[in-house]
């Protein structure tokens, strides 16, 4: 039986420690820890289908719920009002993924291989996308900070949303072009970076799983984001560091261990997919719903990003990232380089005032 089913334990008690008064901090810890088995099915039955569906169905399936478990955490969060732990959890995932997970991933497997190459093509465009990403979210803060101090606007919250909407529609457009580039036009040029396997479970248990899983994750972020401010008074953290830092790592554990997994076992085109394409789809993807769905419900979302750190960050992030990934191949020291860097932000985010 699989760490999966064991860590299923973590559900139960989480409810328990809710509906039995145990405390915010142990209810916010025990569904962080919840978390982590039901992303991990929600991403095996995933898998399961994709296998069944064919190499381009299953690469849109896969794209589609690859940070499903996220996703749902943000728009919980953003429905009851975090919207600076919604903001905070976009970039933190990008981070993590580009910094922490890559990082992993380069170093064990380059402790165990002299030296890993992969598809140096298809990670240029995966990191190219990012820096268009980066431009995505760094114009709509100089088009607040212009409104303030050029126009004179002292509360551009309306036209913030409204430039954060076209955003979000040309950044779908662009992540639907990739897609299309990717599994149908140019598969060739990103070729290799799928693992198929035959299916093991059948399509209604696969189907079963992915919608329990998905139930689950939905009532059990309902509790972590229902708990945020008790633990993080009692922790001593602020909700800016449990955005940016704790909730992408639980969102994004299975996908974390996954990569890093391919990478010992010498396959570095799937790690680097995994680490650097799941940070494309939370900044093509994940982030423009997230703003629709704002203005959808009356809760306006905006891709303005008032903490500097955040937008040095990704920055920071995406350059190493890019510098790592252009020739094709890596080394355990460049593994290294990108943990510090994201040691360097996880102090900066820690010591940020509260």
């Amino acid at each position: 039986m699989s760490w999966r089913a064991y860590a299923l334990v973590a559900v139960p008690l989480a409810l328990a420690a809710e509906y039995l008064n145990w405390g915010g901090v142990w209810v916010f810890l025990l569904s962080a820890l919840a978390l982590l088995p039901l992303a991990a099915w929600m991403g095996r039955a995933t898998e399961e289908l994709a296998a069944r569906a064919g190499s381009t169905a299953g690469g849109l399936l896969n794209a589609t719920f690859g940070n499903a478990a996220e996703l749902i955490i943000a728009v919980i969060a953003l429905n009851a009002g975090k919207v600076e732990v919604v903001k905070a959890s976009i970039s933190g995932s990008l981070l993590s993924n580009l910094l922490l997970v890559l990082g992993l991933s380069i170093l064990l497997g380059g402790l165990r291989h002299h030296r890993q190459r992969f598809n140096a093509q298809a990670a240029g465009l995966l990191t190219t996308l990012l820096t268009l990403a980066l431009v995505a979210f760094m114009l709509p803060a100089f088009f607040d900070l212009a409104e303030r101090t050029f126009y004179g606007i002292r509360d551009p919250a309306l036209p913030d949303a409204a430039y954060s909407l076209a955003v979000a529609g040309v950044l779908i457009a662009v992540y639907l072009a990739n897609l299309w580039f990717s599994l149908v036009t140019h598969r060739d040029l990103v070729g290799g970076l799928e693992e198929r396997h035959a299916p093991e479970w059948s399509p209604g248990l696969a189907v079963g799983v992915l919608l329990a899983s998905t139930v689950g994750v939905a009532v059990v972020s309902e509790l972590l984001v229902g708990n945020i401010e008790a633990a993080t008074k009692t922790l001593g953290l602020s909700e800016f560091f449990v955005g940016i830092i704790i909730i992408p790592l639980v969102g994004n554990a299975a996908e974390h261990l996954a990569a890093v997994s391919f990478a010992v076992r010498n396959k570095m085109d799937l790690a680097v997919q995994i680490a650097v394409g799941s940070s494309l789809q939370i900044a093509l993807l994940v982030a423009p719903i997230l703003v629709i769905w704002g203005w959808a419900v009356g809760r306006p979302f905006d891709l303005v990003f008032h903490n500097p750190l955040e937008i040095a960050g990704l920055a920071a992030s995406i350059v190493i990232t890019n510098a790592v990934v252009r020739d094709g191949e890596t080394h355990w020291l460049e593994g290294v380089m990108l943990l510090g860097v994201y040691a360097l932000l996880g102090f900066a985010f820690f010591y940020t005032p509260r």
